[in-house]
């Protein structure tokens, strides 16, 4: 059973927020009584998102928003300030993932998308987050690395280098900002059952079953218990937890 939470009064922005952990994770400070807004790139499942949450009473605000695009993510938090009034609590989730490929194969083309989303994209949402919450001294940022972020594996370079550079983003912002009131850390998920996860399933580019030998756990990880890490991270119950890479793998890192 997880913890209860109580986010009433405060606002929270999730991007990736129309499917799997961006959902999982805005559905959860909703039903934990915060006002959030929703970015992703997919319109129609952003709407069904918004919809599906506004149905169950929640206060929601849908944003287009490409994070790979810095004046549409300064856009989505204006917005999300306008609506709301403030800004208290940000999961910056949205990524994508690549085919493995040789690293003397891969396209520079596939490394700018990568890394212009995983990477740059969380960089450009910190960024305009803190703006807003250095005025207000106060906020939670969580950033979503990956198991990625603290190994590497054959064919992934361009993947696993964006997201060892989110944890660098993290530590140093993290230092930065909590003599100033703002707590920033990252989640580093493992193998998780969301729709990118079964898109490479799909494509042949991860099996299921060793994916699911390769956790210690001896399964794939759901977008629940992420939804979980990220508001225990943003919660009191994690009030002097600053800068931290959280591995949420079952088990996979401890090796």
């Amino acid at each position: 059973m997880n913890p209860t939470y109580d986010f009433t009064g405060q606002v929270a922005f999730v991007t990736g927020a129309a499917s799997g952990m961006g959902l999982a994770t805005a559905t959860a400070f909703a039903r934990a009584g915060a006002a959030v807004t929703l970015t992703d790139v997919d319109d129609d499942a952003l709407a069904t998102a918004g919809a599906g949450l506004r149905a169950a009473g929640h206060q929601v605000l849908t944003v287009h928003c490409d994070v790979s695009d810095e004046d549409q993510v300064a856009a989505a938090v204006s917005e999300t300030v306008a609506t709301f009034g403030r800004l208290d609590l940000a999961y910056n989730n949205a990524g994508i993932q690549s085919p493995t490929v040789d690293a003397a194969d891969e396209p520079g083309a596939v490394f700018d998308r990568v890394t212009g989303i995983n990477l740059r994209g969380v960089w450009a949402c910190m960024k305009h987050e803190l703006a807003q919450m250095r005025e207000q001294g106060s906020g939670a940022i969580v950033n979503c690395s990956s198991l990625g972020g603290l190994v590497g594996l054959p064919g992934r370079a361009a993947y696993h280098g964006a997201k060892h550079g989110v944890i660098g983003l993290t530590r140093s912002a993290a230092l930065e900002y909590a003599p100033r009131g703002i707590r920033i850390n990252a989640i580093c998920p493992g193998t998780i059952e969301t729709p990118m996860v079964t898109a490479m399933f799909d494509s042949g580019d991860l099996d299921p079953a060793q994916a699911a030998a390769d956790e210690p756990i001896g399964r794939l990880g759901t977008a629940e218990e992420m939804a979980a890490a990220v508001l225990w991270l943003c919660s009191p119950g994690a009030s002097y937890v600053v800068g931290v890479a959280l591995p949420v793998d079952g088990g996979y890192t401890a090796r």
